[in-house]
């Protein structure tokens, strides 16, 4: 049986939204199972109303590159204002009182990965915060968690450490929904907000998103399947480093080194930390853009064996550490401005707090960087408990 997403059982029955000007969060899977998008599912339907969209980071059609602000526009399938919720500043991430009065009703709609970096969760709950300063009613369409909804990986964030790829501590695989994080961002937080989770019909926590039915439309430009959305929780942290994490390839995260790395070396040196459900390839990759563009990277990639017994964040972070160990000095940090934030190093904000990055420079123990980890991470798989929406099995 084909799990039901939130947005068809709202167009199985949409008199939630009639007599209401509709305001759309959406992007690229924004889509029916028939990949109709919700915007234009809308727009058909003469007894409704939408009058604007609003996009996240990548935009409404998902055209934008990751880090690169998108600006306001008209839909040129719909014709209505497109307000952009990822501009050129921070402020520039929730919509604006004068963006909400346009609207009687929010609706967000987008297709998450089961990663706290992951923005687009952040940008659903700037609009809850912003919708309820507004007095103005926010709908959650809930969509399956990718990667699961079973486990849960990786530490909180410290104080002075959040950012837009983690806007409030969590661990880094959160195994939530974006409607189960609404009700925990709502309870948490005292919004005075009129909130609705149209739930998933059929999905259940251990169920990985082959077994859904739904089709697989690239969130960004660089999650092109479910196995990058699988590496992303860990993998995504090498964005803190200069190496490369194979942007600009056709395995963005599964791929990821440097010119000066090894690629024998760092994978042997991976293969002896004995992490479970994976095994790692040597390889050479020549990214198309972004870092090492156009240059050859000795680095591996990440083959997948056990979905289940698989750790992200720590096969991430054993990478890096790994690449340290084999780069002969060569390795360096991120030092740009990252998320917005440029007086903390990327790889701080990413992790969570300052610890990681010099266990990773000196090549401690991987059970010693779990350590810093494991009882925040047992902290949150008991404060999420009153916000789950689904259940274990069938």
């Amino acid at each position: 049986m084909r799990v039901a997403t939130g947005l068809e059982r709202l167009l199985a029955d949409d008199a939630i939204l009639r007599g209401r000007r509709i305001g759309l969060i959406a992007n690229p899977t924004t889509v029916d199972a028939e990949l109709t998008h919700a915007a234009d599912a809308l727009a058909a339907r003469s007894h409704l109303r939408l009058a604007a969209l609003f996009g996240p980071e990548h935009g409404v059609r998902g055209d934008a590159q990751d880090m690169i602000g998108v600006d306001t526009a008209r839909d040129p399938r719909t014709g209505v204002p497109v307000w952009s919720l990822y501009g050129h500043d921070l402020a520039s991430l929730s919509p604006t009182a004068d963006m909400l009065d346009g609207i009687d009703v929010m609706i967000y709609d987008v297709q998450d990965v089961g990663s706290r970096y992951y923005t687009f969760v952040w940008t659903m709950v700037l609009a809850m915060r912003a919708c309820a300063a507004a007095g103005k009613p926010f709908i959650v369409l809930d969509r399956p968690n990718p990667i699961g909804g079973a486990l849960v990986e990786g530490g909180a964030i410290a104080p002075g450490f959040a950012s837009f790829v983690g806007l409030v501590s969590c661990p880094n695989r959160h195994g939530l929904t974006a409607g189960e994080i609404a009700r925990w961002r709502m309870a948490e937080e005292r919004l005075d907000l009129d909130l609705t989770v149209i739930e998933l019909g059929g999905w259940t926590r251990a169920m990985g998103f082959g077994a859904t039915g739904l089709p697989w439309v690239m969130p960004s430009p660089n999650m092109p399947t479910v196995d990058t959305a699988l590496v992303y929780p860990g993998m995504c942290a090498v964005e803190g480093s200069e190496l490369s994490e194979g942007r600009g390839t056709t395995r963005p995260f599964e791929l990821a080194g440097a010119p000066y790395l090894d690629p024998y070396r760092l994978a042997a040196a991976l293969d002896a930390e004995r992490l479970p459900g994976v095994r790692f390839r040597p390889v050479v990759f020549r990214p198309t853009f972004q870092k090492h563009a156009g240059q050859p990277c000795g680095g591996v990639q990440q083959h997948v064996t056990d979905p289940h017994a698989y750790r992200p964040y720590l096969t991430g972070l054993a990478f890096l550490k790994a690449a340290w160990q084999v780069a002969d000095g060569a390795a360096a940090w991120r030092a740009k401005a990252y998320e917005f934030v440029d007086d903390v190093p990327a790889i701080d904000l990413l992790t969570g707090d300052a610890r990681a990055r010099p266990m990773i420079e000196a090549g401690a123990p991987l059970p010693e960087l779990v350590a810093t980890w494991a009882e925040a991470e047992q902290a949150f798989r008991e404060a999420r408990r009153p916000h789950l929406l689904y259940p274990d099995a069938a």
